[in-house]
Order: C-alpha cells, then sequence, then structure tokens
C-alpha cells in the first residue's frame, strides 16, 4: 500500500492540484481507506462512497473559514485525510488516537462532534444566523447529509427553518444513495428514487416547495461535475439543495456486494474478502436475535420496531421469519417509540430495539406516551455501557441512570445469555408499563449459575458472616466474583448478588443489604442515579447502619478506545473491585487514620 501524496495535506494544497490528478488521487484514498480501516475497524461503506465529494467540497469552499458539516460524523474519514490527518490513521479508534467522528480537539476543520444523525442542518442554520448577526457575510455554511438522516424529524424541522429566510444562504448536499444503515425506507426514500429516476423534469419537488433552489442529481462520483454543482449553488446566494448520487462502498467490491450494510461500520476485517475476523463468541446482539424470534413464534402479538438499524440491533432474523412484524421507521426514535405506545394500544406487544445511546433523544416519548399511559411496550437496549472504539456519543452510560425516574418502568441487566433469554421473557411477560433490557457490545461469555434466589435477584456467592456484600450490575458480575476471590486471599470474605432488575429496588436486596457492613454496588453506568444510589437511599431509609457505595463511571464523556481497557482504567475491573473494597473497608474500620 503506498502512502498518499505528500501534497495533500491541507485544503490549499489540494486546491493547487491540476484537476487531471484528482481521479488518480481518488483511487489513492479508496486504496488507504480499505487498507487502514479494514485494519482497525470503523466505518468503511460510508467513506468510500464520498471520495470525490469530499475532495470537491475541500476544493470549492475554503475550509474552515467556510464550515463543512458532516452529518453523520461516520462519513468525515475523507474529510479527515484532506485535513492533515492521513498519518494518524493508524491509531483510528484505538485509545489516545484518531476518532471515528470529527473532534473538535483534532482539527479546526472539525466544527461539531456528532455522531447522532439528523443533527447538521440545525447547526448550519445556527451558525447561519450567528454569521449574519455578526457581519461575516462571506462565511459559507455546507452541511453533508445522508438520505438516510433526512428520515429524522430535525432535518424537517431546520429546514423549516432554513427554507423561511433567503438572505442566510445554507448549502445542504443530500448525499443519496440509497441507504442509511440499512436501505432507507418511507416515502422520502420513494421521493428521492422518482427525482435520481426523471432527474428535475418538472421543476418541483419537495425542497423547492419548501421555498429552496435545487441544484440536482448530480453524478457525486465525478469530480468536475461536482465542482460545478457546488460552484453554482455558492453563486445563487440562496438556501438551496445539492442532490449527489453516489453508492455506498464505491471501488471496493465487498462492500458493493453486501446487501446488508455496505460494510458500513466494520470491524476487523480481511482487506482480500470484507470478511470479519473470527469472533470470540456469541455476542449479546445474537443472543437476543436468536430469542426474540424464539418468542416470536410462540407469540403472534408480539412486533419488533427498529430505527434505521434493523441488523446491528439484531432483527434480521427476526424480519426474515416474520416481515410483517417489524417496522424499520428509518432515523427517527421519537416516532418509534410513540408508535410502538400505539401499537400497545392495539393490542400488540411492541419490542423496540436501539442503542442505548440513541434511546436518550426519545426520553418524552417513552415518559409521556409509554409510561403515561402504563402500556406494555419492551425496549431492548443495544451498545449500553461502555461501548468502546465509537467514543462519547456512543457509550451508553446514560440509560441506567436516567430511565428509574420514569414511574412505572423495569430496568433488567443480565450478566450472561441465560439471564438475558430470561429477561427478556419477562419482560414481554409484563402487561401494565414499560419495560427495558440493557446489555453491552461485547460477547456475552458464559453462563454464571446461581446458589439460590432472593427475591428477585440471584445470589452467586454466599459467605457466611460476610461483612461485604458485593452487587454486581449485569456483565460486570464475573468481575465481581474475581475480585470475591481477591478479596478471599486478603482475609476479607465478600458475598456476591446479582439483582438482575436494578430498577425499581428489589425490597429483598435492601434487606440483604442491611445485614452487611458494607455494600459496594458496581455498574457501568454513572454513579448519579444508578442503582447504588437508589440502594443507599432505600437503606437510609431503613434506618440501616450499612455503608452503601457506588462504584461506576464517572459523570463525564470518555474517550473511545476498547471497552476493556476503559472498565480497566476506571478501576471496573476485578483488582479494581477489590483495591476499592480494600480501601472502603480501611476508612470504615480507622476513618481517623485513612484520608478518602
Amino acid at each position: 500500500m503506498s502512502a498518499l501524496p505528500a501534497s495533500v495535506t491541507d485544503p490549499a494544497a489540494l486546491r493547487a492540484l491540476p484537476a487531471a490528478a484528482l481521479p488518480e488521487l481518488a483511487g489513492r484514498i479508496r486504496e488507504f481507506l480499505v487498507d487502514k480501516v479494514c485494519r482497525a475497524g470503523g466505518h468503511l461503506g460510508p467513506n468510500l462512497g464520498v471520495v470525490e465529494l469530499t475532495i470537491a467540497l475541500h476544493r470549492v469552499f475554503g475550509s474552515p473559514r467556510d464550515v463543512l458539516l458532516f452529518d453523520t460524523g461516520h462519513q468525515a474519514y475523507v474529510h479527515k485525510i484532506l485535513t492533515g490527518r492521513g498519518d494518524d490513521f493508524d491509531t483510528l479508534r484505538r485509545t489516545g488516537g484518531l476518532s471515528g467522528y470529527p473532534a473538535r480537539a483534532e482539527s479546526e476543520h472539525d466544527v461539531i462532534e456528532n455522531s447522532h444523525a439528523s443533527t447538521a442542518l440545525s447547526y448550519a442554520d445556527g451558525l447561519a444566523k450567528a454569521f449574519a448577526l455578526r457581519g461575516q457575510v462571506d462565511r459559507r455554511v455546507v452541511a453533508v447529509v445522508g438520505d438516510g438522516a433526512m428520515t429524522g424529524g430535525m432535518c424537517w424541522e431546520a429546514l423549516n427553518n432554513i427554507a423561511a429566510a433567503p438572505d442566510r444562504p445554507v448549502i445542504v448536499v443530500l448525499n443519496d444513495n440509497g441507504r442509511s444503515y440499512s436501505p432507507t425506507v418511507g416515502g422520502f426514500a420513494d421521493h428521492l428514487a422518482e427525482l435520481r429516476r426523471d432527474g428535475h423534469q418538472t421543476g418541483q419537488n419537495l425542497f423547492t416547495g419548501l421555498g429552496m433552489a435545487y441544484v440536482g442529481p448530480i453524478d457525486g462520483h465525478d469530480i468536475a461535475v461536482l465542482e460545478r454543482a457546488l460552484g453554482q449553488a455558492a453563486a445563487l446566494g440562496l438556501p438551496v439543495v445539492v442532490h449527489v448520487v453516489t453508492v455506498k462502498g464505491k471501488g471496493y467490491e465487498p462492500a458493493e456486494q453486501d446487501e446488508t450494510d455496505c460494510l458500513h461500520a466494520a470491524g476487523v476485517v480481511d482487506p482480500a474478502t470484507g470478511k470479519p475476523a473470527a469472533a470470540g463468541g456469541p455476542s449479546w446482539t445474537s443472543v437476543f436475535a436468536d430469542e426474540i424470534v424464539a418468542i416470536g413464534a410462540k407469540r403472534d402479538d408480539v412486533v419488533c420496531l427498529t430505527a434505521a438499524m434493523l441488523h446491528p440491533v439484531g432483527l434480521g432474523p427476526f424480519a426474515r421469519r416474520f416481515p410483517d412484524r417489524v417496522f424499520d421507521v428509518g432515523i427517527a426514535e421519537q416516532h418509534a417509540v410513540t408508535s410502538a405506545t400505539g401499537l400497545a394500544m392495539g393490542g400488540l406487544h411492541p419490542v423496540v430495539a436501539i442503542y442505548s445511546t440513541f434511546l436518550s433523544r426519545a426520553l418524552d416519548q417513552l415518559l409521556m406516551d409509554v409510561a403515561l399511559h402504563r402500556l406494555p411496550v419492551t425496549f431492548v437496549l443495544d451498545r449500553a455501557g461502555i461501548t468502546g472504539p465509537d467514543g462519547p456519543s456512543h457509550h451508553g452510560m446514560w440509560d441506567a441512570s436516567v430511565l428509574p425516574v420514569v414511574p412505572g418502568l423495569r430496568l433488567a441487566a443480565p450478566r450472561d445469555p441465560t439471564r438475558l433469554r430470561d429477561l427478556l421473557r419477562e419482560a414481554i411477560a409484563t402487561h401494565d408499563g414499560p419495560t427495558v433490557i440493557r446489555y453491552p457490545k461485547a460477547t456475552a461469555g458464559h453462563d454464571i449459575a446461581a446458589v439460590a434466589r432472593i427475591g428477585n435477584c440471584d445470589l452467586l456467592r454466599e459467605t457466611p458472616a460476610a461483612e461485604v456484600l458485593i452487587v454486581a450490575v449485569g456483565p460486570l458480575a464475573g468481575a465481581c466474583l474475581a475480585a470475591a476471590d481477591d478479596l478471599t486471599a486478603h482475609g476479607v470474605a465478600a458475598g456476591v448478588i446479582d439483582p438482575r432488575w436494578i430498577a425499581p429496588v428489589d425490597p429483598e436486596l435492601v434487606k440483604l443489604a442491611a445485614r452487611h457492613r458494607l455494600v459496594l454496588t458496581v455498574e457501568d453506568t454513572t454513579a448519579t442515579g444508578a442503582l447504588g444510589a437508589r440502594l443507599a437511599q432505600e437503606l437510609a431509609a431503613a434506618g440501616a447502619a450499612t455503608c452503601a457505595a457506588t462504584f461506576a463511571l464517572p459523570a463525564r464523556f470518555l474517550a473511545h478506545g476498547p471497552r476493556e481497557d476503559i472498565l480497566r482504567a476506571h478501576g471496573l475491573d476485578a483488582v479494581g473491585i477489590a483495591t476499592t473494597v480494600l480501601k472502603r473497608l480501611a476508612l470504615i474500620h480507622h476513618p481517623k487514620e485513612v484520608r478518602p
């Protein structure tokens, strides 16, 4: 693999290249992306599709004076290369290395740090207003928006405002590849297909109907044509949509032939075949995928919803088995949740499968539509806790701290595959309110047997007269058991219990905890609002003398890196848990001698 041309170190160098050199440059960038992303994992298909488009953008517009916004940020790898970060791609998504999304700390060319879709047009609207108010009329705002992101409601809320202000020009580059993650769904996708087929013959479309100018459709892989269209759009001085047609995964056959997601978000893969490296065992997602099919076979009232993430959340097998009982609503999480409410009102049991980090976009709907009506909707939160290489916007650190405030909601965290199956069935058997199951993006590991059931909790290790009780939340149970072994070597007896349902707090867990000197709750969420904090409140209300502590993640955005490394860095491994217990015991036994 040859290196990228030394001349491409910044946009100014790119603009100085002769047009005849650009096709070769595009080919070299594609080779570079395949080599680097296949080694590190990341968003390959989206970036292969925007090579020529990104080159044209940086030749027509003068970043950072002109603001380039990428929605979603996963299509910004080429932008990173063209703004001098090609040498950093060996560190892509590694601890301390290059982020897989725009990152303001990396470059002045990265204005927003986004990986949640459908936001860039709202940023663009605000920036254009700010430039107008400050008299910076020479600064142009360009938002690159995928067709999948346009299925999200925020895009249309933003367009409603952008179109109403002809004196504040915003250039919307609609990257139309027919897919977001999977093929784009809904009436808007049909409209774009019509525009691709018939061109702009009628002179009217959704965008012109809003009062915006429209340029397109444009071949997104012809740099000369792109430069002319973008220059034309900039010269109009009006809000304008430039409709660019691209091929996701362009130039890399395994991606172009992958009908599932065009290698959208790949792990480490073989560059020659595009096939993933051998996995270390079944993932949490695959366990859910198998179990929801088994449940669906027995209960024809179970239906599933997702927001443009059919395959990533494991609903592909269910969709193949029961195609009429799966609804992909596009990148529209709010609509997904309230639509699920309507399905429940109609006598069905909806299962909303979604990434943990994306559920935060629909908290109002969960609270005021589902919970207020006490309806049986089950939420399955993939990528909960520490996600890993995707970084702060994807870590599912907030759901387990925020969701317990929802009245009537029950929240579960399975420790192993068998518990995921059991808890999913229990959730779907619930008829009087919402239920939530959360698990990480990781290998599910082996089953961990319980020695007894106390209330709804599983006692994993019982130690007579133990002064310490470790409350192990979800997949951290294995580390908690290993920590208990370590504590035994230090002469400290510690019991371990898995609450299974972490909200509301089980009264039997409170009673058991009250019989111990120290209770340490270990969980992969932020401490505020976590189970440990709520358990401490219950113990205080009961007048227990127990010292209750929460061992969780800090309430700040955590950088990207391998999941295990991030957990270890914050003490959420066996050594860290045991060390924390010993320090807490020292404080209890010798409060005047040991400083916190």
